[in-house]
């Protein structure tokens, strides 16, 4: 019986179904088990076939030709020709077929094979098989065993592209025997040879590697070279420990030629609500005192009922320069920090502790504010018939020293106030207001004010031991007038003139200030009732604040902006710091420009200048983002003020860059140059090249800093992940056939 029809489908479960031989023959196609009562067959184990050509040769051969295609729980066949045999229970294919999992991430590929029904046994001639389009492995045949195990003669193993010019994979791992689980999704290689262009570097008698399609499994991970002046040059190989679906722990040992042992942990967990990492480091070294030298680290997050949300970020070190020593970080200062937070469209609560521990070695960690507490309860809400917006803020602070003296032992400075032991506590309440009001001619009349009352308590102080109360409150009046042009070119234009008058109340509580040293005068707070960053000082003069603002934007897609402003004051009373320009009578002027380009440059700058035309603070940032370049580039200019711990003026320059010289090759390099002394303070350069089948990262990095416990450092790393392996890293272009 014959039957012939151009891309005929059929389902072979019900073809023919009113001869007997035919169901007979249709119902051994749908299942290996020939057993299997068939009067309600199960939909999961028939098979789908389409051809061009389909051949009933007898009661138990059928014969399918031309472009087959075989579908059968979720798994796809392609080949030339199929043909079925029921006494036998199998399938003998002719290719070059095609045989897909039902995920799509394994993909074999043969000559020929002989197959069960389920295609889950049998074996497959001169085959390759392709996991997650990465990574391949060819052999001269293929063994499928319980649709679980695939095993693999003579295998060649590479996620490198070969082509007839280019013939040699750029690393290949040859090995006699493979057997690849596909429950446990992990590869077996026996008796391996690892080869790099064709050359044998290493033979492993056993090794075991994750398929591409596992994220997650226990096993070495790729080593890292690292070189320093300091510890020479070490070795790190990771150890991936996965402890179950929700967690995992690394662990990690160093081991450099100058003497020095060191073991890294990190243990990660997930939860239905939040997650927490865990890492830290113990070292053994000769490089202090102490030998043994450690770091650690706890955060993580969870959400809470309510909208709430607790995090946590804790760490520690044992001493000032082990973070630098070791590459871990080039913070100078710890914070370590527990907080209950909810943010709603109307109101934000944080209650948070923070604990601070100066990695500097001219700051006293017994007189720095060791500890932290705050609490901060804020709603905005309409005021009703008086109209306009209303902001409440009720917060709590207090800070706590581990020293217990009430005098100042320090050198006079910014803080020279300030006894060793000093404990502050406070609670404040603030409530604002604000209205605004716009005219037929466009002119827009704010009406805005704030009022606060604080209660002090400060122990272990020999001059301002005591409780205080201190009240103040702030009105003013803003006018702007926003003018817009529309240019020919199509461009607009906004000039907007801005004129504040504020009244304040004075403070005469003679409170000391510490949370508000370093003030900036910018662009932000220009027109702020408060430009005091903390609660410790307030603005307390009347003053006007008067400035222009200009903005234009380009129908090509471009934007600028410049902003001018001054402060011109009744008393001076505000004890702001010479370097923020806002002390005296009246202030410096602030002069502000940005400019924002369609190919992702930006540049922004601003600068506070006296009327003598002596700056007093500049800073210039450039950056980009586009498809070959990213870069981020700052440069600072600052006069000395000790009030602000600043003896000497500043002046830096600090860059950040990325290029993508090619789509394999991208180069990194950061840098900070310090013009006062007149050296650079970090460089590092960086190359990673990264192709279909390996990424390659390489750094050079060099620290001019010193100081008692840190010496200028340089570090050497190198790093190589090879593509197909369970890397985590995605595969770059790849490498084109001359």
């Amino acid at each position: 019986m014959r039957f012939r029809r151009l891309f005929a489908t059929l389902t072979i479960a019900l073809l023919c179904s009113s001869a007997a031989p035919a169901a007979l023959f249709a119902q051994g196609f749908d299942t290996a088990d020939s057993t299997t009562d068939h009067s309600q067959p199960d939909e999961a184990k028939r098979a789908t076939l389409i051809s061009d050509r389909l051949e009933i040769a007898s009661e138990n051969r059928l014969i399918a030709s031309g472009k087959v295609e075989v579908f059968q729980d979720g798994q796809r066949l392609t080949a030339s020709r199929v043909i079925y045999d029921k006494s036998t229970d199998r399938l003998q294919i002719e290719g070059p077929l095609t045989l897909t999992d039902a995920t799509g991430g394994v993909v074999i590929l043969a000559s020929q094979a002989e197959l069960s029904t389920d295609m889950s046994e049998g074996i497959l001639q001169s085959a390759r098989v392709v996991y997650d389009r990465q990574l391949q492995l060819a052999a001269g045949n293929i063994a499928r065993v319980g649709g679980r195990y695939t095993a693999m003669n003579n295998v060649l193993a590479s996620s490198c592209k070969v082509c007839a010019a280019r013939p040699t994979p750029l690393w290949e791992i040859r090995a006699k025997r493979v057997i690849h689980d596909k429950e446990e999704r992990m590869i077996f290689f026996e008796n391996a040879q690892f080869r790099v262009a064709g050359l044998p570097v290493a033979y492993i008698p056993r090794l075991r590697l994750p398929d591409p399609t596992l994220d997650r499994a226990t096993g070495f991970l790729a080593p890292r070279l690292r070189t320093t002046s300091t510890l020479g040059t070490g070795l790190k190989l990771p150890y991936f420990i996965a402890l179950g679906d929700s967690r995992d722990l690394t662990i990690t040992p160093y081991l450099s030629t100058r003497d020095s042992q060191t073991i890294e942990l990190r243990y990660r967990q997930a939860f239905r609500t939040g997650a927490i990492e865990l890492e830290g480091a113990l070292t053994n070294d000769r490089l202090t005192d102490d030998d043994t030298r450690g770091w650690f680290r706890a955060r993580g997050g969870f959400r809470l009922p309510e909208d709430f949300r607790l995090s946590f970020d804790i760490q520690t070190t044992s001493d000032n320069a082990y973070l630098l020593d070791y590459g871990y970080s080039d913070a100078d200062r710890l914070d370590s920090r527990v907080e209950v937070s909810r943010v709603r469209r109307n109101g934000f609560f944080s209650a948070r502790m923070v604990s601070f521990q100066s990695l500097r070695d001219d700051e006293d960690n017994n007189t720095l504010p060791s500890l932290v507490g705050d609490a901060t309860l804020q709603r905005r809400f309409s005021l009703g018939p008086l109209g306009g917006m209303g902001g409440f803020r009720l917060q709590w602070h207090s800070h706590y020293r581990t020293s217990s003296s009430p005098y100042i032992t320090r050198p006079a400075g910014a803080l020279s106030r300030i006894s060793d032991g000093r404990d502050v506590s406070r609670l404040s309440a603030r409530f604002d207001w604000r209205r605004s009001f716009v005219s037929d001619q466009g002119l827009v009349a704010t009406l805005l004010g704030e009022a606060q009352v604080d209660a002090y308590r400060l122990r272990q102080d020999a001059v301002f031991e005591g409780r205080y109360t201190r009240s103040h409150a702030a009105a003013g009046l803003e006018l702007r007038w926003p003018l817009v042009k529309a240019a020919a070119s199509g461009a607009t234009h906004v000039l907007e003139p801005v004129v504040q008058l504020i009244g304040a109340t004075r403070d005469r509580s003679g409170l000391p200030n510490e949370d508000s040293v370093l003030v900036e005068f910018d662009e932000g707070n220009i027109w702020s009732l408060d430009r005091f960053p903390g609660s410790d000082a307030i603005e307390q003069s009347s003053r006007a604040n008067v400035g222009l603002s200009w903005t234009r934007y380009d129908p090509a897609g471009w934007n600028a902006t410049f902003t001018m402003g001054k402060v011109f004051r009744r008393s001076d009373t505000d004890n702001f710091s010479n370097a923020s320009g806002l002390n005296g009578m009246h202030s410096d002027w602030l002069l502000a420009a940005a400019i924002n380009l369609p190919n992702g440059i930006s540049a922004s700058g601003r600068t506070v200048i006296g009327d003598d035309m002596d700056p007093t603070k500049a800073e210039l940032r450039i950056s980009s983002s586009n498809d070959w370049l990213t870069l981020s580039s700052s440069a600072l200019w600052s006069i000395a003020d000790p009030q602000e711990n600043r003896p000497d003026p500043t002046r830096e320059l600090t860059f950040d860059a990325a290029w993508t010289v090619n789509p394999a090759l991208r180069a990194k390099a950061e840098g900070r140059y310090d013009f006062d002394e007149n050296r650079g303070t970090i460089a590092g350069v960086g190359f990673e090249y990264r192709n279909e089948c390996v990424v390659v990262d390489l750094s050079l990095s060099r620290r001019f800093t010193t100081s008692a416990s840190v010496d200028p450092t340089t570090s050497f790393g190198l790093s190589v992940d090879l593509i197909g392996f369970g890397s985590g890293k995605a595969a770059g272009p790849a490498r084109r056939c001359y």
